[in-house]
């Protein structure tokens, strides 16, 4: 089975495919994680996309595609597409890796959103600096005030883009740049969708069924 999760930064993808990973032994394609890899690792498309961020470029199409092409002939196991593809021409490339590689897509899952209240989710969250326990402003503060429940550290952290202007940001660009290759998989009747606002284990439920239909 091969999947693509769309939804805003914050919307929990990261999350479940996780858990489909774990319970389903499919495996997570995030653009990102795997160019990081690629660089790291000097593979063929590695190198190449390595040589575009040298000279202050934004990789191309090409390159990212054949990386999903790399992974993707790597592994038989079903495909999570985490951030890929963001566009139309993506999204027509995507096709073309899976039809030569004889995969199909089964099911385009968009996990919807309440904007402002996901920005709230976003806003208010913070780490223990010492041991990573997750805190959040308004559902889950420390039982004593600046010390962590888990380690008994007093310092904590706020990520940088977790300023509600850049989520707002980021919000604003995946309307405008991701969420109009829907109508490409709407028409071929691909597009499920479920609350991203739920509870996570409620989220999970609803992507199970999904699936298992």
């Amino acid at each position: 089975m091969n999947i693509i999760l769309l939804g805003p930064p914050g919307a929990g993808k990261g999350t479940q495919a996780a858990r489909m990973e774990t319970a389903r032994g499919m495996v997570q394609l995030s653009t990102g994680d795997m160019l990081r890899e690629s660089v790291a690792q000097a593979t063929p498309v590695g190198l190449k996309a390595k040589a575009v961020m040298a000279a202050g470029e934004l990789v191309s199409d090409a390159i990212v595609s054949a990386l999903i092409g790399e992974r993707l002939d790597a592994s038989d196991r079903g495909a999570i597409f985490d951030g890929f593809p963001r566009t139309r021409a993506q999204a027509e490339a995507l096709d073309l890796l899976l039809t030569e590689r004889g995969r199909a897509l089964d099911h385009v899952i968009e996990l919807e959103v309440d904007e402002d209240a996901l920005v709230e989710r976003i806003t208010g969250r913070f780490s223990c600096c010492s041991c990573g326990a997750p805190y959040h402003d308004k559902y889950k503060l420390p039982r004593d005030p600046d010390t962590c429940d888990i380690c008994g550290a007093h310092d904590f952290k706020r990520r940088p883009d977790d300023k509600e202007e850049t989520v707002r940001t980021r919000l604003a660009e995946y309307r405008a740049k991701t969420a109009p290759i829907l109508p490409y998989y709407e028409q071929r009747g691909l597009v499920r969708r479920v609350d991203g606002m739920a509870a996570v284990d409620e989220v999970t439920a609803q992507i199970d069924a999904i699936l298992d239909s």
